[in-house]
């Protein structure tokens, strides 16, 4: 059977409890057609992109799949059905991955660490602003040096 990588997006305020109900009548409408699931990861919930149905926010599920392409077209169908789904993608795959997800994986997120400030980007590093170092100023001939400092100096 074909294997693939299913993600789906459910209403932010649904509760954890009801997404994984969710997932459970998914994964029966498989099972039903002879699919089954090889894994599920609820990866919780986080802000999206940009507003999906007036939502900032989503509740992640990735599923593995090992199940003939009917059974994930029924599964499809009644997914665009249910008003708890936002979204939702399945990627035909060679085979699955054996290790957590990269959404799974806490120490790469740990080892990111902050962005460097408001902005972000790599101020620090670079010295300077976003363009990196400013460097010495050319002398300006067209004017002439000042003799008087500015007052309050």
């Amino acid at each position: 059977m074909p294997l693939y990588e299913h993600v789906f997006l459910a209403r932010q305020d649904a509760s954890s409890a009801q997404v994984e109900q969710l997932t459970k009548e998914f994964s029966d409408i498989l099972e039903e057609a002879g699919g089954k699931i090889a894994r599920a990861e609820h990866w919780g919930l986080k802000s999206l992109a940009y507003k999906i149905k007036k939502s900032r926010k989503a509740h992640y599920t990735m599923l593995n799949i090992d199940a003939p392409p009917a059974a994930v077209n029924e599964m499809e169908r009644r997914m665009r059905l249910s008003t708890d789904i936002i979204r939702f993608m399945t990627i035909r795959v060679d085979d699955h991955e054996s290790e957590p997800s990269v959404m799974m994986r806490k120490q790469d997120r740990d080892d990111r660490g902050g962005r460097g400030g408001p902005r972000g980007g790599d101020r620090d590093r670079r010295g300077g602003g976003p363009r990196g170092p400013r460097g010495p100023r050319p002398d300006r001939p067209d004017r002439e040096p000042r003799d008087n400092p500015p007052a309050g100096e």
